[in-house]
C-alpha cells in the first residue's frame, strides 16, 4: 500500500535517497539562517525590537542546518549538490518571494513595508514547515535515528509559524492591514505553484534512486498535483489567514541547543 509513512520510510532506508533528502533540507535551513540573520542586521529603526527574534529565526533555522548534516555523518554520508530544481528556497527568492538577496547583501536598512513582506512570506513557508515536520513526527518521533531530531525541528516550526502570526497582527494593528494581506496572498499563490514543481522534482530523483515502477511514480506526480489544484482552488487560504497563537512570545530567548550529535 503506497502511503506518505512507507514513502518516506522508503526514502529513509536507502542511504542515496537519505542523502539527497537531508542535503536538500541542510541547504534550504542554512539559507533561511542567512537571510534571518541579514533581516535582523538591516531592520530599520521603529523595528529595532523585532531584530533579536529575527535573529532567533535565522539560529533556528542554522541549528537545522546544522542538524541535517549530523544526520548525514552518523550514517557516514557527505551531502551532495542540490539540483536546482529541487532548491525550494532558491526558487522562492528567483520568483520574488520575499526579499531579494542582492538587497540583503548590502548596507542599506530594510523599511517597515520590507519586514511585511519579510514577515508574510515567513508566515507562508513556515505554515509548509510546520505541516511537513508533523506529519514526519507523526510517523517518526519515535525513530531511533531521526525521532529526536524532526521532534526538535518541528517544536521550533511552531514556533516560527506562532510568532510570524504575533508580529504581523501587531502591524496590521499599526496600520499596515492591507499590505500584509497583499503580500500574503501574492507569496501563498506563489509558493504553492514553487512546491508543486519542487515535489515533482524530488520525487522524480527520489523513483530514479530508488527504481520505483513508472506506475508508482505516476501515480506519485498525480498526487502531488492533486495537492496543488485542491491548494490552488481554496488550499492557499490557510495560509493567509491570521489569529492570535496560543504561544505568545515563541521567539524570545536564545535557542534550544541542537541534539548532542551534531
Amino acid at each position: 500500500m503506497l502511503s506518505a509513512k512507507s514513502l518516506f520510510q522508503e526514502i529513509l532506508d536507502n542511504d542515496e535517497s537519505f542523502r539527497l533528502f537531508c542535503s536538500i533540507a541542510a541547504s534550504g535551513e542554512a539559507q533561511g539562517g542567512w537571510e534571518n540573520g541579514r533581516i535582523a542586521a538591516l531592520v530599520p529603526p521603529t523595528e529595532r525590537a523585532l531584530a533579536p527574534r529575527i535573529a532567533r529565526h535565522g539560529a533556528d533555522e542554522d541549528k537545522h542546518g546544522r542538524i541535517f548534516r549530523a544526520l548525514l555523518r552518523k550514517r557516514g554520508l557527505e551531502p551532495v549538490p542540490v539540483p536546482e530544481e529541487t532548491d525550494y528556497t532558491m526558487l522562492l527568492e528567483r520568483h520574488g518571494i520575499g526579499l531579494a538577496h542582492e538587497r540583503l547583501k548590502g548596507d542599506t536598512p530594510l523599511t517597515e513595508e520590507d519586514i511585511v513582506v519579510y514577515l508574510a512570506h515567513s508566515r507562508v513557508t513556515e505554515q509548509r514547515a510546520s505541516e511537513q515536520m508533523q506529519l514526519l513526527c507523526r510517523y517518526f518521533a519515535d525513530h531511533p535515528d531521526v525521532g529526536r531530531a524532526v521532534r526538535m525541528i518541528s517544536h521550533d516550526e511552531d514556533a516560527h509559524l506562532a510568532y510570524c502570526h504575533e508580529e504581523l497582527l501587531r502591524l496590521a494593528a499599526a496600520g499596515h492591514g492591507r499590505t500584509i494581506q497583499r503580500a500574503l496572498r501574492a507569496c501563498a499563490l506563489a509558493e504553492i505553484r514553487i512546491h508543486r514543481d519542487v515535489s515533482l522534482a524530488v520525487m522524480a530523483r527520489m523513483g530514479r534512486i530508488l527504481g520505483w515502477p513508472r506506475a508508482k511514480s505516476a501515480l506519485l506526480a498525480a498526487g502531488i498535483r492533486a495537492v496543488y489544484a485542491y491548494e490552488r482552488f481554496a488550499g492557499w487560504h490557510r495560509m493567509v489567514s491570521l489569529s492570535m497563537p496560543d504561544r505568545r512570545d515563541a521567539l524570545g530567548g536564545p535557542a534550544a541547543p541542537a541534539p548532542e550529535y551534531v
